[in-house]
C-alpha cells in the first residue's frame, strides 16, 4: 500500500511510535500482527459505538473519495476513525470516546486481524485522515437515519 513519496501504511504507523523500528519489529514478531501505539502525535482517535459508527462510515463514504483509516474492534462494537491531532482534546459529544495525547490504542499491522481489532479502511501511507467537522455531521446524519428507522419500526412513521 503506498502513499504519497512512497511511504507504506506500515512506515506511516510506524512513524507514531517512539521508536519506529522497534514498532516494525514488534509487528513482525508478534503472529498476532498487533502493536500499541500512541494517539496524539500523527492521529488522534475518535471511537463510536458501532450501531453509530457503520452508518456513520456509510455516510462518510458517500461524501468523500478517500476516507481516513477506520479500526473495528471487540466484535464490532467499536468503530476507531482516525482524525487529526488535537481533535480529542476539543470534541464535545455524548457517546464518543477521544483517545488523543498521552493514551495508547492497539493497532494492527495493516491487512492483518489481530486481537479482535481490524481496519475496514486501513492506512495508505499517505496520512490522509478524517476530517473531524464532516465526520460530526456525517454522525448527525447517521443517527437521524437510526432514528427515523427506529420510528418506522415502531410503527411511528409517517
Amino acid at each position: 500500500m503506498g502513499g504519497s513519496g512512497g511511504t507504506t501504511a506500515v512506515e506511516w504507523l510506524a512513524g507514531a511510535a517512539p521508536d519506529p523500528d522497534a514498532c516494525r519489529r514488534e509487528w513482525q514478531r508478534d503472529p498476532h500482527g498487533i502493536a500499541l501505539l500512541p494517539a496524539g502525535r500523527r492521529w488522534d482517535v475518535l471511537v463510536l459505538p458501532g450501531e453509530l459508527g457503520y452508518p456513520t462510515l456509510d455516510v462518510v463514504t458517500r461524501l468523500v473519495d478517500r476516507p481516513g483509516p477506520v479500526l473495528a474492534g471487540f466484535g464490532d462494537a467499536r468503530m476507531g476513525f482516525f482524525v487529526p491531532p488535537g481533535t480529542a482534546g476539543r470534541w464535545v459529544g455524548t457517546g464518543i470516546r477521544t483517545v488523543g495525547e498521552g493514551a495508547w490504542i492497539v493497532v494492527p499491522l495493516p491487512g492483518r486481524t489481530a486481537g479482535g481489532a481490524r481496519w475496514l479502511i486501513a492506512p495508505d501511507g499517505s496520512g490522509i485522515l478524517h476530517d473531524a467537522s464532516l465526520l460530526e455531521l456525517a454522525m448527525h446524519e447517521a443517527a437521524a437515519g437510526i432514528a427515523r428507522a427506529v420510528e418506522h419500526r415502531d410503527g411511528r412513521g409517517r
